[in-house]
């Protein structure tokens, strides 16, 4: 299955986010969750979006297990499908029973594929919180913790481009 870029170079409005700044974003939603007072057992990250913010947050709090829940929602840029659909590999649930976990995506942007994992979580473990990079306004679900909202589109430095070929 080939992933899927899109592409956004005609968006006169647009939030981009560059290495840089995702560094002090990550940094500062890092500090947020500390001073908080929760300590995360377990990171689960949204695939694909969440993967590589997650990937930063281990390292930022201190978390050394980490997984991933496959999840497709967007196919184009604004164009999603009815529903969010879980997609195999499936996550094991049952080493996150009773565990505090924290989800982490790139984006709360409808909300529904946030809605649909914190859901689906609740029902192992102990306690689940969530942090994203950022909220739009449209969101059903309000992450425990949040970087910045915007409600533009949102071009991330790890899908800025599309996927290399062979030449």
């Amino acid at each position: 299955m080939t992933a899927y870029h899109a592409d956004s170079s005609d968006l006169a409005e647009k939030e981009v986010l560059t290495w840089d700044q995702f560094g002090t974003a990550q940094e500062e939603l890092a500090q947020q969750i500390a001073d908080s007072g929760f300590h995360p057992e377990v990171l689960i990250a949204i695939a694909r979006g969440g993967m590589i913010p997650g990937a930063a947050l281990t390292y930022s709090l201190g978390v050394k297990l980490t997984d991933a829940i496959n999840v497709e929602f967007y196919t184009d840029v604004n164009e999603t499908l009815a529903d969010p659909v879980l997609l195999a590999p499936m996550l094991d649930t049952e080493y996150i029973k009773g565990r505090r976990i924290l989800v982490v995506d790139d984006v709360a942007d409808s909300g529904r594929t946030l809605a649909l994992v914190l859901k689906l979580l609740r029902g192992f473990c102990a306690e689940v919180r969530s942090a994203v990079l950022y909220t739009k306004p449209r969101t059903v679900v309000k992450p425990d913790y949040q970087w910045k909202t915007v409600d533009s589109w949102i071009v991330f430095p790890w899908s800025a481009k599309p996927p290399v070929t062979a030449n």
